[in-house]
């Protein structure tokens, strides 16, 4: 049994306030997109998982898909299963693809072995793997906040829209994105600013990564650069980057930036 990992994008993202325990309050909206890694459940001797597409650095069985399966496998007594997956979503582009895989996984889990468990069950058990795991429960346009793991459905529907993504060359590390930023209080919640006319988002919602990613890599400032003069009416960088998101009224050939790019289209 298999299922469809999707990704996701950040339709901003407000750094709102240190926290004495070493992570950072923020506020973003999680939106789906139509890039996906496969996650496949497979009846074995063992339990074990393999990973094929696009390398993963470390160990499987350090793998959140790997963590997710043996918790549940030893709350419900499950027998062994092969984990197959097929990575598709690219690494460290702030597309939440990690936390995907292991939401799926558990939701695949509860499916394939009829456990009964609601949405807020499965978000329980993937909440600790990662602040972003638990919105791939529901998987739906959603405000976050706190740690980025308290959630708000929002109403926003860009399906009217073309949506392409350019992935660079460039890994860059959450951790590291983190350490750079500058924490403010934002004079407008990002809950409200969402609701503004899409012609309005560039003056008023923003990835507080961008100013300490884009001086490191100047190279992701100018994908945003190229974004724009190709008639994007709004572009952004996801989560911590590496990737650009653009939001286009039809349809677009990115011809110059797929030279050195990975470039997604109809996302």
């Amino acid at each position: 049994m298999l299922t469809f990992a999707n990704a996701k994008i950040n339709l901003g993202l407000f750094l709102t306030e240190k926290r004495a325990d070493g992570y950072h309050n923020l506020q973003t909206v999680f939106y789906p997109i139509k890039i996906n890694d496969v996650v496949e459940l497979v009846d074995a001797e063992e339990t074990s998982m393999l990973i094929k597409g696009i390398d993963i650095p470390g160990d499987a069985t350090d793998n959140i898909c790997f963590k997710a399966f043996k918790t549940l496998q030893q709350d419900f007594n499950l027998p062994h299963q092969q984990i197959v997956l097929l990575k598709n979503i690219p690494v460290g582009a702030g597309l939440g693809g990690g936390s995907s895989d292991a939401a799926f996984l558990v939701k695949l889990t509860n499916q394939k072995f009829k456990l009964g468990l609601t949405d807020e069950q499965m978000e329980a058990y993937v909440r600790p793997l990662g602040a972003d795991c638990a919105f791939f429960i529901k998987n739906k346009p959603t405000f976050a906040f706190a740690k980025g793991d308290e959630f708000e459905e929002v109403a926003i529907d860009l399906s009217a829209y073309y949506l392409v993504l350019v992935k660079p060359p460039v890994h860059v590390s959450t951790a590291e994105a983190y350490s750079k930023v500058n924490v403010k209080l934002p004079s407008n919640s990002l809950k409200d600013l969402i609701h503004l006319p899409l012609q309005d988002w560039q003056a008023h919602i923003f990835n507080d990564f961008e100013p300490s990613v884009f001086a490191k890599y100047p190279q992701i400032d100018e994908i945003k650069t190229q974004l724009y003069q190709a008639g994007a009416k709004f572009a952004l960088m996801s989560g911590s980057g590496s990737s650009v998101f653009a939001i286009f009224e039809k349809e677009v050939q990115l011809t110059e930036l797929e030279k050195d790019n990975l470039v997604f289209y109809d996302i």
